[in-house]
């Protein structure tokens, strides 16, 4: 699946791991599995200093990671309105931004299904030709909208001002209807989005993907709106998305190796980087984040600190059955 947000760049001091845990029963079954002795490591010489977690019968828009990772940025925005769309496209300015990602809305009897976007393996001349088809209706409402990827594009406009939106991972799998936009700015897109619906219905890129028994594109998801003002300053973390597949699919085996290729790539090279500067470690699950770094501490505390981690260490099983 095409994430809400591009991986940002390697920084010097910051590793965000979306996806690190779950609540899959899957994917927590095998984490008795996980032999990972980098993180062990870091897990050993860091402390939890920052804790984030959703109400779990309330989840908000955002999926932690992006919530990290706008605070590591100090990116100007809210709930549901970060301006990941201007901010991946080092866009500033006064116009408002957003990703349109075409997917496959599922209608059963009494809801609305959003299906994992990648499952469509949409090919590039595909997304390409329903976006043509889209376009002039997307200018009838002042939006200029270009191709990115086959599950992104890039979209400005005044119909994006105000809204909040929720991630594509939150929706995945979930009735749609709870997550759309309920702003008055929605209305103008909830009625772009129906005329879509009934443009796509008949589109030869959906009659050839039928005749092949692929899914459909039958929607669009808005994500990432807002403006962002001004670039942040600072260098953006390293959020790795080399988890995030096998976790939406709920591939046990698939995440216990990206886990493992992780831990010998990304930790070992933050466990290295650990003895020359201060580096933080943000853990996440769908629901949680924990980020860790090295606490300043008087020589009575660290001896405090060691005491603990003798009687009770911090294992990677236990940091994260604990998002």
């Amino acid at each position: 699946m095409t994430v809400s947000l591009p991986e940002a760049g390697p920084a010097a001091d910051h590793l965000i791991i979306p996806y690190a845990a779950s609540r899959s029963p899957a994917l927590r079954s095998a984490l008795p599995q996980l032999q990972l002795p980098h993180l062990q490591a870091l897990l050993q010489a860091l402390t939890r200093v920052h804790s984030d977690a959703d109400d779990l019968d309330e989840p908000g828009l955002d999926m932690p990671h992006e919530r990290a990772l706008a605070r590591a940025l100090d990116l100007p925005g809210t709930t549901g309105a970060w301006p990941w769309a201007a901010w991946s496209q080092g866009v500033t300015g006064e116009t408002p931004q957003a990703f349109f990602t075409p997917c496959h809305w599922q209608i059963g009897m009494d809801q609305v299904v959003m299906l994992n976007p990648a499952s469509l393996q949409l090919s590039e001349a595909e997304s390409q030709a329903l976006l043509q088809a889209m376009q002039p209706f997307f200018s009838e409402d002042g939006l200029s909208v270009r191709y990115l990827t086959p599950t992104q594009w890039h979209v400005q406009g005044e119909l994006l001002r105000g809204l909040a939106c929720a991630s594509v991972e939150r929706v995945v799998g979930m009735n749609v209807n709870p997550w759309l936009p309920k702003s008055p700015a929605a209305k103008a897109l909830r009625r772009l989005q129906s005329e879509m619906q009934m443009l796509l219905y008949n589109h030869p890129v959906n009659d050839a993907r039928s005749a092949k028994g692929q899914l459909t594109v039958n929607s669009f998801w808005v994500h990432g709106a807002g403006v962002l003002t001004h670039k942040p300053a600072g260098p953006a973390p390293h959020m790795t998305t080399a988890l995030c597949e096998a976790a939406l699919r709920e591939d046990a085996q698939a995440w216990l190796q990206a886990w493992r290729e992780t831990d010998a790539t990304l930790c070992a090279d933050l466990r290295q980087r650990m003895g020359a500067q201060p580096v933080s470690l943000t853990l996440c699950s769908e629901h949680a984040a924990h980020t860790y770094q090295i606490q300043p501490t008087s020589p009575v505390q660290q001896l405090w600190q060691r005491a603990q981690r003798l009687w009770q260490p911090l294992t990677v099983q236990t940091a994260l059955q604990a998002l």
